[in-house]
């Protein structure tokens, strides 16, 4: 008996064929330009980010935001807000695997659970610089070929009318209906 006479078949389709989830801490120091009095405000901005697949099971993230703090100086009579460029690599595990993939060109797709956002903001009365804790989370997706096998019906036909069944009105059929017919 050949493969074609077997009752299933199978079929190369694009698949995610890895998933990936990473939640990150990371703290900061902030080079603020005069000795800070006290914090004001603390925000992340302009975050951009790719991703590429690394090896097997992992995919790597790197990207990139701004760090805005303002803060009071000589002693609580100025302000000013001072902004670093901060850049970052999570390397994200794949959980989830596929091992039926067929080929190796695969598309990664991330995206952003958690915007990178400051939890903390404080100066180091040491150094007179201020440290700033930032969180992020990721998932992360590998979408490559697979193959699904599938139950093919011997008895089904080609070509049925499958539309025989729906009925139509016609616009005589449609003027003459009884709206209180229930």
């Amino acid at each position: 008996m050949s493969f074609l006479d077997q009752d299933y078949r199978e079929i190369i389709t694009k698949a995610v064929i890895g998933k990936g989830r990473k939640f990150n801490e990371d703290t900061h120091i902030v080079n603020p330009t005069h000795q800070p009095s006290s914090i004001l405000g603390c925000w992340i901005i302009n975050h951009l980010y790719n991703a590429k697949r690394k090896g097997e099971d992992k995919v790597e993230v790197n990207g990139s935001y701004d760090i805005n703090v303002w803060y009071s100086y000589n002693d609580h009579t100025k302000t000013e807000v001072v902004t670093e460029r901060v850049t970052y690599t999570d390397v994200i595990d794949l959980s989830a695997r596929d091992k039926q993939t067929v080929g190796n060109k695969v598309d990664v797709y991330a995206k952003v659970l958690q915007q990178p956002k400051s939890t903390s903001c404080t100066i180091d009365k040491a150094t007179n610089k201020i440290k700033t804790e930032v969180e992020r989370e990721f998932l992360v997706e590998v979408i490559g070929d697979t193959k699904v096998s599938v139950r093919v019906d011997p008895t089904a036909t080609l070509g049925s009318d499958d539309d025989d069944w729906i009925d139509e009105l016609t616009d005589e059929e449609l003027i003459n209906l009884d709206p209180e017919l229930e």
